[in-house]
């Protein structure tokens, strides 16, 4: 037998291999899985004097979560900024509070940013306004984005500065709100609204950013993390946001294995990444980041969010018969879109929350592959939250898979139920046990930071579907625990195209692990989210210990 550098010796192993196998000690050399047992005490033979033995004592061995769609660069900036959250802030007078408190500390003209406010948890049950920001910066630029991060409010300085005035047009799937004089009110909706005013905000230098997401990095180790996809590399900043993230990676400031999703608009002519193929780039975020990251696919969206009334859905939101939401592209534009990136070679990952998004995605993507057959192509759709059981359907036949926004049933199910989507709709929002019983490799998302970052929450809401008043909202759409749990590991490998790496604890793979206090599988469901984290390894490295 081979010395090994690191031996876990009784403990519960969950391999979550296709045989559901349950191992007691494992040994790792060279950052690779070499030798598994089903005895507590690993071989002597193995061990030497520079071998690292951890008695785990009866604790649980996973896999390395796989979080395949959340905001790494968002969140680590969002640490920098003013929380505009509830319920720490129980009324636009309290985030008007805070706007105020952080204007004493600018200097005049100085940007003032905040994050997180939802105006449907705010007593006022309203977006803050235009005139409210003025009332307490009237000199500072100030923009404070929504929990969503599909809408923002600013106020007039940031308006003026921007060269935005009453009489602009509304973009291409977004819009301004406005008075009923007409005046703008201060809200935008959605990127195309928001990008006239976040071009104009200085930027981070790359080396404020690097060291924004070594702090958000380390915050995703403590969740056991061990390989993950920012969805959304170049959404605000543009080609700075892909310089921050593959200097953190080859410098090691964030040691998970990255995989970056890149924003459709760097990779068109005049853009960064012009006329690139798939591989091309590839090899280029590979290079970039020391062989520790690698390029996920190409993102676009197709709608925008439930809870601001801008998903596309193809019945009206329960709580106004006139609105269905809105597509971010027209349906021509979209399907030649989408058929350049697949014709280079791009795995496409598009946004898609309302049905009538979800059915418009999957148009585009049948016409690509019409055009151009590509076996085991993956391409993904994000989020699929009111995915009816014909889009499933559809979805099976094409080869699209999907990963689910699956945070939303505890933080906005009531809402979804009482405002946005009515009982029916809602009761079905995010249907996993529809996608389980067609056969997809699912994967959950946190989609942090707009939920916080937890599998363990992620397979707690997937597993119980509690909101937050404490009721159940669909339990025709649980699914089990080992299925969950996949769903964060091996079917997360799965959708990566890195199976044969990842995922599991099996023999050649790498030793990408995570330490739990207890067994998810074993105790009461509905405390899966209370479990505690213990450590995290990758590569056999610890690079977390509580």
């Amino acid at each position: 037998m081979k010395k090994v550098d690191l031996v876990f010796k009784n403990a519960n192993i969950l391999t979550l291999d296709s045989e559901g196998s349950i191992r007691s000690s494992v040994a790792v050399l060279k950052g690779k899985i070499v030798y598994i047992w089903e005895d507590k005490e690993p071989p002597n033979d193995v061990i030497t004097s520079k071998t690292e033995v951890v008695d785990l004592q009866g604790k649980t061995l996973i896999p390395g979560f796989i979080d395949t769609h959340n905001h790494l660069l968002m969140y680590s900036q969002y640490l920098d900024q003013i929380n505009c959250g509830s319920p720490l802030n129980k009324n636009i007078g309290d985030i008007l509070d805070r706007i105020n408190t952080e204007s004493m500390s600018k200097r005049q003209g100085e940007w003032i940013i905040g994050w997180g406010y939802d105006d449907t948890l705010l007593e006022e049950n309203r977006h803050p306004t235009r005139k409210e920001l003025d009332s307490v910066s009237p000199d500072h630029p100030v923009l404070i984005r929504h929990i969503s991060s599909h809408f923002a409010v600013v106020n007039s300085v940031a308006l003026r500065i921007a060269g935005i005035s009453d009489n602009v047009e509304d973009p291409q799937g977004g819009h301004f709100g406005r008075n009923k004089d007409g005046s703008l009110d201060g809200v935008l909706y959605e990127f195309g609204a928001m990008d006239l005013v976040d071009k104009v905000i200085p930027d981070y230098t790359k080396e404020e950013l690097v060291n924004l997401i070594e702090n958000g990095a380390n915050d995703y180790l403590k969740q056991g993390i061990t390989t993950n996809t920012d969805a959304g590399v170049g959404l605000v900043k543009g080609f700075l946001e892909y310089e921050a993230h593959v200097e953190a990676v080859a410098k090691e400031k964030n040691p998970m294995r990255m995989r970056f999703m890149i924003l459709h608009h760097l990779l068109y002519q005049g853009a960064p990444f012009e006329g690139l193929t798939f591989e091309q780039l590839n090899e280029k975020v590979r290079n970039d980041t020391n062989y520790n990251g690698s390029l996920d696919s190409a993102k676009l969206f197709q709608d925008g969010s439930i809870q601001g009334l801008t998903g596309a859905l193809r019945d009206p939101y329960f709580c106004n018969p006139n609105i269905t939401g809105e597509l971010s592209h027209a349906q021509n534009e979209f399907n030649e879109e989408v058929l350049d990136l697949h014709k280079r070679g791009f795995r496409i990952a598009t946004h898609g929350n309302g049905d009538r998004a979800i059915g418009s995605i999957l148009d585009a993507y049948s016409y690509a592959l019409d055009k151009v057959p590509k076996p085991d192509h993956r391409h993904r759709i994000e989020h699929v939250q009111t995915a009816t059981r014909e889009d499933l359907n559809r979805m099976k036949g094409l080869g699209v898979e999907a990963s689910f926004f699956i945070n939303h049933v505890y933080y906005w199910g009531e809402r979804h139920r009482s405002i946005f989507l009515g009982e029916e709709r809602a009761n079905r929002l995010n249907p996993l046990k529809d996608a389980q019983e067609r056969g997809f490799k699912f994967t959950l998302h946190s989609d942090c930071p707009i939920t916080p970052i937890s599998p363990l929450f992620s397979i707690w809401a997937a597993v119980n579907r509690v909101t937050s008043d404490g009721r159940t909202l669909g339990e025709e759409q649980k699914i089990d625990v080992t299925t969950a749990l996949k769903a964060m590991t091996i079917y997360g490998a799965w959708l990566n195209f890195e199976e044969q790496e990842v995922g599991s604890i099996e023999v050649g793979k790498l030793a990408d692990f995570a330490v739990l206090d207890k067994d998810p599988t074993s105790c009461n469901p509905i405390e899966i989210k209370e479990i505690e984290v213990l450590a995290t390894y990758i590569g056999g490295k610890r690079v977390y210990n509580k």
